[in-house]
């Protein structure tokens, strides 16, 4: 996944410092006005200490910190900007992180231009004098207490010496250095120098020596002094040595290298002798004998580098030893040139985690080595190995970020600073690495050419366009609301620039020798307004493989919340227009922050409110099946920028960035088996750990790379294939993962296949999984997983129905099993799918985590393979609708189980109440309903109560009253019979619907323990039939209903004979209308009774629209031989049938197409009943056609791509015929009409296949077909609409056609024997 890859940082202008901790040694410098804190060994980032973070007003002061100081002993860090001093801590508690430890202000004119600090000790040098501050608590807050000052102005060095009796300081006025007592501030010494003083450093004292007080000096010229204390006054220091380069070199080498510049440093001796102490201890003699010479000798070791780039190591002996006459210097080595490619001005030695190493940093350049001092001393050249480097300084480096501008294909990116000034940047080695290509000054808008190899800059005060070609090209253009560029395979690219008044200009912009700029159009966008944004569609996904023209180019959002999508008119010469509209989506949104649209032309759009920001994605293939809008989200944090990307097979990328962090979302499949939103958040980029800078721009970089920048920094984030050893899983892999096709193995491909009738398939890829699952035991690892060809996909279970017939012989005799399914252990002939066969994967699966699924969908996995095992061993009994209702209904349980678990499922995100209405329809269309009673008795534990029965919604599907009333006395028996407590109230209600209030008397009499027993005993014991004692009934409900025992109320009603009421408080008081329904079934004894229509036309029907359930819709106009609009419904929009039914309901939701069973149930209805055909007729061709490309759609979405593509080859549409098949005429008499006629039905081919349709109309009240046929209007304003009504008229047509000859059909003549004759 996405980690940080580089950081482009500013660099440091002069020396750098150290913090050595436990793990790791940080370096240190300022860069503008913050610190910088990296990983010493590899320049790693570790983090920004921005100034301002203590002096918050100081935020967008444009200054510079002049100095820092570290004491790695406290872990404190001390940085000073004009009059103001930070110091920063190493946090104890949080690892790595630091806080504001204290703060000095000076005063005014008393500009900081040194800092040391030790041991709770500050130095402060400053343009008026030289000040020492102590740390003291001042209530439980640290801060710095004045202890004395020297008016020594302008001090540029400071040092503590390592016992803190003295500080040695350098003025910038003078080339002396100063000696100062650290408990009096008297100067105590000065030492004057021939040149100035340019660093100053004390000689960590050694065990063996007595003496702290050596000072090493180096001066302009590169000449390095050594000051050693005279033995008569040991506070004395005295010049011992000077190493120049004559000292190290011989004379005649020393003058070819006296006109370049050398550097000369010292090597601490300490960190040097800790290493080749440890060399020596591990290394043979013979390896080491150099080694073991400088250890023993005890030489302080002194490192010059020429002009040329080659080191000259000098050795000074005797340092320790006294008299000081005994100091030696000898030059120890010298290395081949181009060691270093430039002469650093720093260079510092430090640990290394190999303990037989040690690091060399250099600045500037900022370097890192590692030094191995074996191969280095013995003249090797893989003795010093470059680790890390960053490129040389740039000024520019110091202004913060203001925009990035990427190239379309994302590998050249622009930065634009706050001064107008900029650089261009090319990424290499597969989006982790940037290099710089160039830099401009003055420009306001840049676009960056040729994968960042050039750049065109824009000024406003001078409105030109400069192209920074050799020579420069300039072409005028007005004021510019964006710039930005298109990709073109033809060797030039265009430059597409909006200008303030929303006017598109073209411009070529020709490449090579011959480089020019050339405007092709210049016209606004044929829009009624003036539009809020003209931004352009993201070109990462085009490549070059086609010209940019042939692609939507422009994006414009008016202020009404339209979005229209634009390309380049390739015929502009015809109707005078550059760019014609290909699209548009209205939002209904106003107030637009910002808008970018994706390659897949996928619009992210931010609407601003008070409190919050509102995202919102949509996509661009708007119709009457989708509106468009695929997410939404209101989000608290402010919204700062969005940028889109795309993977190599087109799926889209979203970035949404904030002020500290950056979202990235990908869009996420649907699935049956987890609620969630249609995009959610992948992966997020937080720079709080390490800058407390906000993001001032973002941009996706090609290869899955993301530029962040912040400050005055680039962050570059990419994927790291390999961490640890391990293959790390990329961005772009884990997008594909998420939304790309299934395995086959995946539930929600296995669910849909069954769904669809595909079940011999599943069975197939069930015998793969297992293959291959015996085959990752056998060899320990799957490389591969089998998997189905497309073809597969795409042919018809042509096999299962004889198979089926075989199956009915051999199961004649088959046991059953308490769940009323065969218990059948043979296998298919064919695939070899046998119970053992998935007893043993179930076995594997349960204890075995498969890869790519969560553990919700594994379980799913599961009770789908057992659900196919026993479809398989009893499809002679169900039909598909009845396999459908038992695939739900077992997952249904099984993720209920699953969430009930401690541990295994968010119960509130998991657990669902009921089975979802689009279930429960299969089973009302199933002609295997008694299978699907006793499976549901079964699943239930034999013991179903009303619970049970609403969750599988048995009184919508169960169709026969005889099999409700024998399903509603067992619900009976197993309330009164649930719990501990046997009581009558809870099971009144349902025997009261089936009027056996008699039982109930009995089961009052059982109830002893009751507290109402001899009321009800008393009660129950009269005569209901007498209308005295049906009032007293209904009194003693409304009494029920105010003490809001609403189920025994309801009861009540039932008693007294009022069920319109009983049904009011199962609607109104327990919102319960599948209980209404079933009382009303039950008592009414039939499907069309008064009170079911009722609350199936006031009730049910307003419920689904408001909700937008189109399946509960559908069934409830069935049950009311509404069948034409339960088709309708299907796919027609909620509103055009509200108004058809006259629906009164305050708001109708307007669902989404997003269900690939919306077409299953519509090819199942669509020709069932002559009432559903001339629902079928109502829709247009078109529209069936848009809706089957919207289940495509949706197929695609679940990642079921190959079962989108069987839907389009094989959906048969039902085309209209208005051709009026005359009835045949019989040879004997001509008035009979034989049944054996052509087919009249008018919607061909798709019914052909139907041998029969039933009539379930009153044939003789419809309307003649002549005079209902509408005719073709004069003049049609479009195209489009031509075709769309001329095709609703001919089904229209063709089904009063059909009408006439089911009229024809029904009037047979009587009788007469004559015609035989």
């Amino acid at each position: 996944m996405l980690s940080l890859q580089q950081t482009c940082t500013g660099y440091p202008a002069e020396g750098l410092q150290f913090i050595r901790l436990p793990k790791e040694t940080l370096l240190l410098y300022p860069s503008a006005d913050s610190v910088l804190v990296r990983n010493a060994q590899t320049l790693a980032l570790r983090r920004v200490l921005a100034f301002w973070e203590a002096f918050p007003g100081m935020v967008k002061s444009r200054g510079s910190i002049s100095s820092i100081s570290v004491d790695s002993g406290m872990r404190l860090i001390v940085a000073a900007m004009g009059t103001r001093i930070v110091a920063w801590a190493l946090s104890d508690v949080q690892e790595g992180a630091w806080r504001v430890h204290s703060t000095l202000v000076l005063p005014e004119a008393h500009t900081v231009t040194a800092l040391d600090n030790k041991a709770g000790m500050l130095a402060v040098g400053s343009e008026r004098g030289f000040s020492v501050y102590t740390l003291v608590l001042e209530n439980d807050l640290p801060t710095w207490s004045l202890k004395w000052s020297a008016p020594v102005k302008s001090i540029v060095h400071a040092n503590f010496a390592p016992s803190l009796m003295y500080i040695a300081t350098v003025s910038k006025h003078d080339t002396a250095l100063r000696l100062f007592s650290t408990t009096s501030g008297r100067q105590t010494q000065l030492l004057p120098h021939p040149r100035p003083v340019v660093k100053i450093a004390w000689r960590r004292p050694q065990a063996s020596s007595r003496y702290d007080l050596i000072l090493y000096s180096v001066t302009l010229d590169s000449v390095l002094r050594i000051f050693i204390p005279i033995l008569d006054s040991p506070e004395y220091l005295q010049l011992h040595a000077s190493l120049d380069l004559f000292s190290a070199l011989p004379f005649h080498v020393a003058l070819t290298h006296a006109e370049s510049h050398s550097s000369i440093f010292w090597l601490d001796r300490q960190t040097v002798g800790v290493v080749l102490d440890h060399i020596l201890g591990e290394s043979r003699e013979a390896e080491n004998r150099r080694i073991k010479e400088i250890k023993d000798e005890g030489w302080d070791l002194f490192l010059r580098v020429l002009g040329d780039g080659s080191i000259v190591v000098t050795a000074v002996a005797n340092i320790d030893r006294r008299p000081p006459t005994l100091l030696r210097q000898f030059t120890l080595q010298q290395s081949q040139p181009s060691v270093f490619s430039h002469t650093p001005s720093y260079l510092y030695l430090i640990p290394h985690p190999n303990p037989n190493s040690l690091t060399l940093v250099t600045s500037t350049p900022l370097m890192t080595f590692e030094l191995s001092p074996l191969a280095f001393f013995d003249a090797k050249s893989h003795g010093l190995k470059l680790v890390a480097a960053f490129p040389e300084r740039q000024p520019d480096d110091e202004c913060e970020i203001l925009r990035l501008v990427r190239t379309p294909e994302g590998k050249g990116v622009g930065v634009i600073r706050t001064d107008l000034t900029g650089d261009a940047w090319k990424i290499t080695k597969r989006g982790t690495e940037l290099g710089r290509t160039g830099s401009w000054t003055n420009g306001e808008f840049m676009v960056v050419l040729s994968q960042g190899h050039q750049y065109a800059t824009f000024l406003h005060d001078t409105g030109v366009l400069t192209l920074h070609s050799d020579p420069p090209r300039t072409l005028e253009l007005p004021r510019l609301e964006n710039l930005f560029t298109m990709p073109s395979p033809s060797g030039c690219e265009f430059i597409i620039a909006v200008t303030t008044d929303y006017v598109v200009i073209q411009i070529k912009c020709t490449e090579g020798p011959d480089a020019d700029l050339t405007i092709t159009s210049q016209q606004p966008l044929p829009l009624p307004d003036t539009p809020r944004f003209i931004q352009p569609v993201d070109p990462m996904a085009w490549g070059n493989k086609r010209d940019w023209a042939e692609h939507d180019v422009l994006l414009s959002v008016s202020n009404e919340g339209e979005l229209a999508f634009w390309a380049p008119e390739t015929e502009a010469e015809k109707n005078g227009q550059a760019w014609r509209c290909t699209g548009t989506v209205r939002t209904e949104k106003r107030g637009f922050k910002k808008a970018k649209c994706s390659s897949m032309k996928k619009t992210a759009l931010v609407v601003g409110h008070d409190a919050y920001d509102e995202l919102t994605i949509w996509d661009s293939t708007e119709s009457e099946f989708a509106r468009g809008l695929e997410y939404w989200k209101e989000d608290d944090d402010r919204i700062l920028d969005l940028d889109w990307s795309s993977t190599p097979d087109m799926q889209s990328i979203l970035a949404v960035g904030y002020s500290r962090h950056v979202n990235v979302l990908c869009q996420q499949r649907m699935t049956y088996f987890d609620d969630g939103p249609g995009w959610s958040t992948v992966h997020r980029i937080d720079i709080s750990g390490f800058t407390p800078y906000t993001i001032a721009d973002s941009v996706w970089m090609a290869d899955g790379s993301f530029l962040v920048g912040a400050g005055q920094q680039l962050y570059l984030f990419g994927d790291s294939s390999k961490r640890e050893g391990k293959h790390e899983e990329r961005l772009f892999e884990q997008v594909a993962r998420m939304n790309g096709p299934l395995e086959d193995y995946n539930p929600q491909m296995l669910l849909q296949c069954l769904l669809w009738g595909k079940s011999e398939l599943v069975k197939e890829i069930i015998v793969n999984l297992a293959a291959d699952i015996e085959r990752h035991e056998d060899e320990g690892q799957i490389n591969q997983w089998t998997t189905v060809p497309v073809d597969r996909y795409l042919r018809k279970d042509a096999g299962s129905r004889s198979l089926a017939v075989k199956k009915q012989y051999r199961n004649l005799f088959s046991d059953f099993g308490s769940n009323g399914l065969a218990n059948d252990d043979y296998s298919t002939d064919e695939a070899g799918f046998s119970r053992p066969l998935v007893e043993r994967l179930i076995k594997y699966l349960e204890t075995h985590e498969l890869p790519h699924l969560t553990s919700n969908e594994q379980a799913h996995l599961i009770v789908l393979i057992q659900t196919t095992l026993e479809i398989d061993e009893q499809r002679r009994a169900l039909d598909d609708n009845g396999l459908r209702y038992l695939i739900s209904m077992r997952s249904f349980y099984i993720l209920n189980e699953r969430a009930s678990s401690v541990g295994t499922l968010p119960t509130a995100k998991s657990r669902r109440e009921r089975l979802r209405y689009r279930d429960m329809i299969w089973a009302f269309h199933s002609e295997s309903q008694d299978l699907l009673l006793n499976a549901s008795a079964a699943a239930c534990g034999g013991k179903m109560t009303w619970s049970d029965a609403k969750a599988l919604g048995i009184p919508l599907w169960a169709t026969n009253n005889e099999s409700l009333k024998q399903q509603f006395e067992a619900i009976a028996r197993n309330e009164y019979m649930a719990g501990d407590v046997r009581d009558p109230t809870e099971c009144s209600l349902f025997y009261f619907a089936l009027g056996k209030h008699k039982l109930v008397h009995g089961l009052w009499r059982q109830a002893a323990w009751h507290k109402e027993q001899a009321p009800m005993l008393k009660f129950l014991s009269n005569n209901f039939n007498d209308a005295r004692w049906r009032t007293a009934a209904l009194k003693n409900a409304f009494a029920l209903l105010s003490k809001q025992r609403y189920e025994y109320a309801a009861a009540f009603f039932l008693l007294g004979g009022s069920l319109k009421d009983a049904v009011n408080v199962c609607l109104k008081q327990m919102d319960d209308f599948q209980l209404a329904i079933a009382i009303a079934r039950v008592v009414e004894g039939s499907n069309e009774g008064p009170v079911l229509t009722e609350i199936l036309s006031g009730t049910v029907i307003p419920a689904a629209f408001e909700a937008g359930n189109r399946y509960l819709g559908s069934w409830a106009f069935w049950v009311l031989h509404r069948r034409d609009l339960a088709v309708r419904i299907l796919l027609a929009p909620l509103q055009d049938i509200a108004s058809v039914f006259n629906v009164m309901v305050e708001e109708i939701k307007e669902p989404h197409y997003d269900d690939p069973t919306l077409a299953l149930l519509f090819s199942q209805l669509r020709m069932k009943t002559l009432q559903a055909a001339k629902g079928t007729s109502e829709i247009s061709g078109r529209s069936e056609f848009k809706f089957i490309l919207q289940i495509a759609k949706v197929f695609c979405r679940m990642g079921c791509h190959a079962l989108a593509l069987d839907l389009v080859r094989s959906w048969s549409f039902a085309r209209p015929s208005t051709v009026v098949h005359s009835p045949p005429v019989s040879p004997l008499n001509g008035a009979i009409n034989f049944t054996l006629a052509p087919p009249l039905f008018p919607l061909e081919p798709a019914t052909n296949r139907r041998s029969s349709i039933m009539i379930d109309m009153d044939l003789t009240s419809f309307p003649s077909t002549e005079s209902g046929t509408p005719s073709r209007p004069p003049q049609k304003s479009g195209l489009e609409k031509v075709k769309e009504e001329g095709d609703l008229i001919a089904r229209k047509a063709g089904l009063g056609s059909l009408m006439k000859s089911a009229k024809q059909d029904v009037q047979v003549p009587e009788f007469d024997m004559n015609a035989f004759f």
